[in-house]
């Protein structure tokens, strides 16, 4: 009788994942649209960065703290998100990831509304907080969408759905230097030093935010409650399980270390680009190749999607990578030439081979990503002209599985913990808040930029020592 009955469970469960494979995709297509709004909104704080230290004059510690603001959110909001989970139960088991991510969406059009007012009083602090209100929005989108890719479809594929949704997010960041450059700097280029010409913009993200929360609404979207065993059961026990789990709490500090390093770096891009010793730009020029740095995350995200799938012939990943390898040579030889063609090209074939290191494992992959980058930012600080400023645009490409890779590790046997585990990754964000002010202040306090990239450089071997060893799954604290 037992067996009879754990055989129709395993029917149930089979007929369930066949359900998942077919109609999942749509949904999974429809919350990419999340993915790129964030990322949009999250690299426009680069271009916020430099504006807003010539509007308000200040040093670049002060200005970083656009930053502290923006991913202080992320720390706060996550934190009293988890200790409700423990109190009370888990938020999202409650409302469903669906509703989750429609009140995130609110919250953040609310913030880029709040950036009118501030322009108008012309305050800094105001600035500050319509930051943190955004970002408060995103942190909870981030909680509920993250892992609702990965529980949309077969467990296997966890890794290259989310770096599939993270390339979207990497476009939104490649588009967002060059589309804020020209709305936000091209104020600057008709002698309009103040803040108004943040206003149109932001206002712009908030309808969109709006639309997408309302498309959100209405689309068919499974409105799962639960993860793992025990789906939809909003009444469980509250209690912290996803700290026993070692490989969660070493993520949790990895995730940390990659946000703060890799928005560090893109923070300091623009100013470090238009070094004289490095490439002596202007900001719009500095914009586009800062567009270089997200859209190397971007393929690289793509590159990663196909790598880390359950695609079981391995030619077939070969020949879509080299595809899409060509179809970025041809779009940047069309837009930039072919210098800067054959460079970008250069470094996606350092990518392809280190991503064949790793054999398309994802916490190998991981970690040899990790030592490159380690590699490039030694270049970055130690090299000068054409060679430092092509080494830390690579970095954009090698951070590209970074995020996903790590997420997807760091949730991988936690059950009906996910969501707990995934409040506290987004809470880890906060290295976001932390790290880019510490380069910000190694680089005034040394006076020298290229120096403070030492700060992501202890990042990123926190990552490869998380990429070999930490990630290994184990079902024990600390």
């Amino acid at each position: 009788m037992a067996g009879s009955i754990q055989t129709d469970v395993n029917a149930a469960k089979a007929s369930h994942a066949n359900s998942v494979n077919e109609n999942y995709r749509g949904p999974l297509v429809t919350v990419t649209l999340l993915f790129f709004m964030w990322g949009f909104i999250t690299c426009l704080n680069d271009i916020l960065i430099p504006k807003l230290q010539q509007v308000f004059t200040l040093e670049l510690w002060q200005a970083m703290l656009i930053q502290t603001a923006f991913f202080g959110a992320y720390f706060i909001v996550s934190l009293l998100y988890f200790v409700l989970s423990i109190t009370k139960g888990d938020p999202i088991r409650r409302i469903g990831y669906k509703n989750g991510i429609i009140i995130g969406l609110v919250v953040a059009a609310i913030g880029c509304a709040l950036f009118y007012p501030a322009a108008d009083q012309l305050s800094y602090t105001f600035f500050l907080g319509a930051l943190f209100v955004l970002a408060s929005g995103i942190t909870f989108l981030q909680i509920a969408a993250n892992p609702y890719v990965t529980i949309l479809g077969p467990a296997e594929g966890a890794a290259s759905r989310l770096n599939l949704t993270q390339a979207l997010n990497s476009l939104g960041t490649t588009v967002a230097p060059i589309i804020g450059g020209y709305l936000i700097f091209g104020a600057v280029n008709a002698q309009d030093t103040g803040a108004d010409s943040v206003k149109m913009p932001y206002l712009g993200l908030a309808a969109a935010l709006l639309a997408i929360a309302l498309l959100i609404k209405i689309a068919k979207l499974p409105n799962i409650q639960g993860d793992g065993d025990g789906d939809g059961d909003a009444n469980l026990s509250p209690d912290a399980g996803a700290l026993r789990y070692r490989h969660l709490v070493l993520g949790i500090i990895c995730i940390f270390a990659y946000v703060g390093g890799e928005v560090a770096i893109g923070s300091a891009l623009i100013n470090f680009f238009r070094l004289p010793e490095i490439a002596g730009l202007d900001e719009t020029q500095a914009g586009h190749f800062l567009a270089f740095y997200w859209g190397g995350a971007m393929v690289g995200r793509f590159f990663g999607a196909v790598a880390l799938s359950n695609m079981r012939n391995t030619s077939y990943k070969y020949l879509i990578i080299a595809g899409i390898a060509a179809v970025v040579f041809v779009l940047l030889y069309t837009i930039y030439g072919m210098d800067e063609a054959l460079i970008v090209l250069g470094l996606i074939a350092l990518n392809f081979v280190v991503l064949m290191l790793g054999r398309f494992i994802p916490s190998k992959t991981l970690g040899y990503f990790a030592g490159t980058v380690v590699v490039l930012l030694l270049f970055t600080i130690f090299a000068e002209g054409a060679v430092a400023m092509w080494a830390v645009i690579a970095i954009g490409l090698f951070n590209s599985i970074m995020f996903p890779t790590i997420f997807t590790l760091a949730v991988k046997g936690l059950g009906v913990h996910t969501s707990q585990g995934s409040s506290l990754l987004v809470m880890a964000i906060v290295g976001g808040a932390i790290v880019p002010p510490l380069q910000g202040l190694v680089a005034d306090l040394s006076g020298s930029l290229q120096l403070s990239f030492l700060v992501p450089l202890i990042c990123y071997l926190y990552i490869l020592y998380y990429g070999f060893v930490g990630s290994k799954v184990k079902e024990t604290a600390i």
